[in-house]
């Protein structure tokens, strides 16, 4: 379908062409294997000299329109799916990387990311540095000889911290390296990385690109090459595929993303206002609000809108007493969930320092800035009364 097309009409029609069956909703194929119409066919196809589907390890028509019509939606030649995340991040690195190769992370990423890059893939050789997330020159000075990728993620989990992507792109191109950006959090309605020069774009496609908390899926955003050559093999050997329905559920959620993430943006920058006047939160962390360290790139790059997300730190004395504190407002919630997820209709709240960065170093916490007072709310649809009353009930109560 041609690119022509405005992205909130690609998010409901790019899709592979229609069986013999005419119907209007993408099918779902529940199928492992595939009838080839002679054994020459099969042949080519095993071999990738013709197109056809020939294993449910290897593809699915179902699975290739969910992957056509985010490619779509971010503007890439292409795209290759995975069944979370973080096995799209392993087969990026695994496609890309080598004993001795480096690559370049910010240290305020996820903490699943950060512990699959510089400690589980070390033990294969791959060297890492983290470095400041905002800081440009930082990043120049981390680059080696042996650099090959640089990973962003913007904004990161759950600080919302901003880098700026053609700057990073610079970098990791005049190196000889390339660029990828985790684009959970603004997802292409907000943000296009590719435009600003990124070479990869990956998402977690459980988070808002299904939006309602049903299935695990990721995906890897890049040209023609990359993806034929270097992670389509990946995908084969390693089997982190994604499967049929967990596809077809992301594909049907990708038609109300943009209407989500524009209605759940709003309230979330309503819910950040109101938290940076309560008396009882310390800071604010969002990148809508003028306060923001990184507000004006943020608007640059996320078509002048926040995001879903924001954090926040509970006033303490201490250590101690900011995660009793938080523990507390996360305790008393009656109508919002308790739930390290993101990206979901409902609004969840999380701990990020003993959920998402509990694997972490005491040091390595420290170093993202991840501290025992800081709650992580991903808003919903929920009424925006209810949100905040649901909030104050704990932080009203210390």
């Amino acid at each position: 379908m041609t690119r022509a097309l405005h992205p909130d009409t690609l998010a409901v029609r790019e899709a592979v062409e229609r069986s013999q069956y005419g119907e209007n909703s993408e099918a779902l194929y529940l199928t492992s294997g595939y009838v080839q119409p002679s054994a020459e066919a099969s042949a080519r196809r095993f071999a990738g000299d013709e197109d056809g589907f020939t294993y449910g390890r290897y593809g699915n028509p179902t699975v290739a329109s969910f992957e056509r019509r985010l490619a779509a939606m971010e503007g890439a030649e292409a795209c290759m799916s995975t069944a979370s995340g973080m096995s799209a991040i392993l087969m990026m690195c695994l496609g890309l990387l080598k004993a001795g190769d480096h690559v370049i992370c910010s240290q305020s990423m996820f903490g699943s990311t950060i512990k699959l890059i510089g400690s589980d893939l070390a033990k294969f050789g791959v060297e890492s540095s983290f470095v400041s997330q905002t800081d440009v020159s930082a990043w120049q000075a981390a680059v080696k000889p042996n650099t090959r990728l640089l990973f962003a993620e913007t904004p990161t989990n759950p600080l919302t911290e901003v880098c700026d992507i053609q700057a990073l792109a610079n970098i990791a191109h005049n190196a000889g390296a390339l660029l990828a950006v985790d684009n959970c959090f603004a997802t292409p309605v907000l943000q296009k990385p590719m435009r600003f020069g990124a070479d990869i774009v990956m998402h977690s496609g459980t988070k808002y690109l299904d939006g309602q908390g049903r299935v695990m899926a990721g995906a890897l955003c890049a040209s023609q090459q990359l993806v034929t050559e270097k992670f389509l093999p990946v995908l084969k050997s390693g089997g982190m595929t994604l499967a049929p329905f967990n596809a077809w559920v992301v594909l049907k959620g990708l038609e109300t993303l943009d209407i989500r993430m524009r209605a759940q943006t709003e309230k979330a920058h309503a819910l950040a206002g109101w938290l940076q006047d309560h008396p009882a939160v310390a800071r604010v962390y969002y990148p809508g609000l003028s306060s923001h360290p990184q507000h004006e790139l943020a608007m640059k790059q996320q078509s002048g809108l926040g995001g879903a997300v924001l954090s926040f730190d509970v006033k303490a004395s201490d250590a101690d007493q900011a995660r009793q504190r938080a523990f507390h407002v996360l305790d008393s919630l009656q109508v919002l969930s308790l739930s390290t997820n993101l990206g979901d209709t409902k609004t969840l709240c999380a701990h990020p320092a003993s959920t998402s960065h509990g694997r972490l170093t005491e040091g390595q916490r420290q170093a993202a800035g991840i501290g025992q007072g800081l709650v992580r709310v991903a808003v919903g649809l929920e009424h925006f009364d209810d949100v905040t009353a649901d909030l104050d009930r704990g932080l009203s109560s210390f």
